[in-house]
C-alpha cells in the first residue's frame, strides 16, 4: 500500500485538522470486516441512502448514531431462548459496528427497518451562508460605494485606507 505524507500541506494550512483525521482513518483501514453487507445509493442531487442487510435484528437491537461527521451503525442481538436444538446456523446474528465518514453538511434524515434491510436516509444540507450569491452590478452613478465586509453581523461599512 502506498502511503502519503501530508505534513507539508498541514504546515501551511490552518483549520484542516478534520481532513488530517479522515486521511489517517482511511490509511489505517480499521474497518476490514465485510459484515453486514451494505449498499450506498445516490437517490437525488443531494440525497443518499445507506441500506444494510441485518436479517434477524429487531429495531431495538440496532443503534444509529452520528458523532463528529461519522455515522455509527451497530447491532447487538438480545439473548432469546431457542425452542429447539439448532442443527445448522447459516444466518449470521453476531454483533457488529460499522462506521461511515460523512462529508460536511450531510445530515441523517431517518432510519427504517423493512424485510431485514435497514435503510438510512442521508441528505446534504448546505447552509445559506455557504451558497453562492449573485451580486448586483450598478450602472455608473459616479459615486463608488464603500466596500462592505462579507458576513458582517453589524452591517457597518469599512472605509478603504
Amino acid at each position: 500500500m502506498t502511503t502519503f505524507d501530508f505534513t507539508p500541506l498541514f504546515r501551511t494550512a490552518i483549520g484542516f485538522d478534520r481532513l488530517a483525521r479522515v486521511m489517517d482513518s482511511i490509511q489505517s483501514g480499521t474497518d476490514a470486516s465485510s459484515y453486514p453487507p451494505y449498499n450506498i445509493e445516490k437517490t437525488g442531487d443531494d440525497s443518499y441512502r445507506l441500506t444494510m442487510a441485518v436479517a434477524g435484528f429487531r429495531p431495538e437491537d440496532l443503534e444509529v448514531v452520528v458523532k463528529d461527521n461519522t455515522l455509527f451503525v451497530s447491532g447487538r442481538i438480545g439473548t432469546e431462548a431457542t425452542k429447539g436444538e439448532v442443527l445448522y446456523r447459516g444466518i449470521a446474528g453476531r454483533a457488529f459496528e460499522r462506521r461511515f465518514a460523512l462529508a460536511d453538511h450531510i445530515v441523517v434524515e431517518g432510519a427504517d427497518l423493512q424485510n431485514g434491510l435497514l435503510h438510512v436516509g442521508l441528505k446534504r444540507v448546505v447552509p445559506e451562508a455557504l451558497k453562492p450569491r449573485r451580486i448586483a452590478i450598478g450602472q455608473g452613478s459616479g459615486a463608488v460605494a464603500q466596500p462592505q465586509i462579507a458576513n458582517d453581523a453589524t452591517g457597518s461599512a469599512v472605509q478603504a485606507a
